[in-house]
């Protein structure tokens, strides 16, 4: 059974900073990408990053590019959001999810970065100003 923990959300400053953390089990790490996004209350669901084993690639919008960065450990099966300069409109519930392809390359060349086979309950991020 796929299982995605998502955890590290809270409160946090305009400015400030959090680390997301994502663990990952029921699958070989390595063989898909690992991706986040964000739904806020009463908007779309955003794609923010994506990270890829097979070619170490990786993917940010453009709203977090800059700020927020993705890693994975594989020794933890762990993929990780460090998100930096906080603003307002990044609050929103986090979720980390599988990608379909093992390489963010691959999947923005498909345009599938978007589409997901698991994803975990999500991690609540709040910032306020």
């Amino acid at each position: 059974e796929v299982q995605l923990v998502e955890s590290g959300g809270g409160l946090v400053q305009a400015g400030g900073s959090l680390i997301l953390s994502c663990a990952a089990s029921g699958f070989t790490f390595g063989d898909v990408a690992m991706g986040w996004f964000r739904q806020a209350p009463g908007k779309e669901r955003e794609d923010l990053s994506c990270i890829g084993p097979s070619d170490d690639s990786t993917y940010y919008a453009d709203s977090v590019k800059g700020r927020f960065t993705i890693s994975s450990d594989s020794a933890k099966s762990s993929v990780y959001l460090q998100m930096n300069s906080l603003k307002p409109e990044d609050t929103a519930v986090y979720y980390c999810a599988t990608l379909r392809t093992p390489s963010c390359t691959t999947a923005e060349a498909m345009d599938v970065l978007d589409e997901y086979d698991y994803w975990g309950q999500g991690t609540q991020v709040t910032v306020s100003s």
